[in-house]
């Protein structure tokens, strides 16, 4: 009897909530679809009935669910009987999959309502109730995105939920800590991050008069916008603060990068590293924004940096390739010269790109050095890294116009090395 009582029980709340979900449903259905054509199925009666349906046919024989299966075999027929018809008649909507596809859904609904909790049943309304109110803006947004953007979109999928969960987790080397996981992972946040920043600057309408492309182009690669900018002011034939405060703001903020990528893998490491960043970027921010207020008003120039697509699969490889390398040769100098051979590594890394050598420490390349001793050698990479990016303003610049940045770069790098020589004491 107690059974009775709770199969009925059980009844009647899955009756109320597929009848409540599916009037919800039809409600948006009718307002989207049912205005112009109001013969094509589905909506606010219909709906809750079809919900009705499917929950009651699952009850009948829920072992099995054939009565369940085979009313919506019925109604799969119904709706491909009524698209045929449709698709006959000149200027029909049954064209569309989307109204098929909604009377299925609620039908299904039945079903989620009696075996999930409440809050799926609704998730799922609610998702489907804003796919189809917003048709017009989602048709808008396909015809905004070019369809390169896409497949480039498709290509970091392949990146993150292919490739990344099939290289194993094993050591290449017994005496390196660096497996094929540990490097595609590496490949993965390094990607994202300059992705996430192209796409910034590539879709948000800034031009002159701000510092914002600047600092855009300072997150995708630092380098790289300092050669840019140190380009345009040899083009100036003059010195041009707007483009000095830009290759300072671009390394400025080098290290909010830093520390977001280093955080990442390693948190702690992270920690111990936030207060000489943090001085470090306030330095960098505060030289840049005394070169932008020598800006005469309405002369600023364009800053912002053109960036290329992060993703291609090469640029992956080459990354992958070359973080492999220095995971090597970073665990092969700290075994045969230690702490002293890393330091004088991450001289030499800072030279071109530093982001292999620091992934490779935030993931234990080193596991045999103290975390401050760590800390040291990512600020001395970053630190030497300022020295070349000085030495690229002055070399692709102007050296009368790029002398200001180039001062403060070193000035950056000396204060960098100042604070890696306080975590080695």
């Amino acid at each position: 009897m107690v059974q009775k009582d709770h199969a009925a029980d059980r009844a009647r709340r899955a009756a109320g909530a597929a009848a409540r979900t599916g009037f919800f449903f039809g409600l948006a259905f009718e307002e989207i679809y049912k205005r112009d054509e109001p013969t094509i199925p589905g909506g606010i009666r219909t709906f809750p009935l079809v919900g009705l349906a499917g929950a009651m046919l699952y009850l009948v024989e829920p072992q099995r669910t054939v009565a369940f299966v085979a009313g919506l075999l019925a109604l799969g027929a119904w709706l491909y009987a009524f698209i045929g018809l449709e698709q006959s008649r000149e200027g029909g909507s049954g064209g569309t999959l989307v109204i098929p596809v909604s009377n299925l859904l609620v039908y299904v609904l039945g079903p989620i309502v009696l075996l999930q909790p409440p809050w799926v049943a609704v998730g799922v309304t609610v998702s489907a109730v804003l796919v189809i109110g917003t048709r017009e803006r989602m048709h808008g947004f396909v015809r905004l995105i070019p369809q390169d953007e896409v497949l480039t979109a498709g290509k970091f999928l392949i990146l993150v939920g292919i490739i990344l969960p099939l290289v194993p987790d094993t050591r290449l080397i017994a005496t390196a800590a660096v497996t094929p996981y540990h490097i595609w992972f590496a490949v993965v946040a390094i990607s994202g991050l300059s992705y996430l920043t192209y796409l910034i600057q590539r879709y948000l309408p800034i031009k002159g008069g701000a510092l914002l492309p600047a600092l855009l182009g300072g997150a995708y690669s630092s380098t790289a916008t300092t050669v840019v900018l140190a380009k345009r002011q040899r083009e100036a034939a003059t010195r041009r603060p707007e483009l000095s405060a830009g290759i300072v703001a671009a390394t400025a903020i080098m290290y909010p990068r830093l520390a977001a990528v280093v955080a990442f893998f390693n948190l702690p490491l992270a920690v111990a590293l936030l207060p000489a960043l943090a001085f470090l970027f306030i330095v960098g921010a505060a030289a840049a924004w005394r070169e932008w207020r020598k800006i005469e008003p309405g002369a600023a120039e364009d800053l912002a940096v053109p960036a290329a697509n992060p993703l291609q699969l090469t640029t992956a490889l080459i990354f992958a390739a070359l973080f492999m390398a220095v995971s090597l040769v970073t665990g092969w100098v700290e075994a045969v010269f230690g702490q002293t051979g890393v330091f004088t590594l991450a001289v030499l890394v800072g030279a071109s790109d530093i982001d292999p050598f620091v992934l490779n420490l935030a993931q234990g390349g080193v596991p045999n050095m103290p975390l401050s001793a760590v800390a040291a050698a990512v600020l001395i990479a970053g630190s030497a890294n300022n020295l070349a990016k000085a030495g690229y303003a002055i070399g692709f610049g102007d050296p009368a116009a790029a002398e200001q940045p180039a001062n403060a770069l070193a000035v950056l790098a000396l204060l960098g090395f100042a604070t890696a020589a306080v975590y080695i004491l």
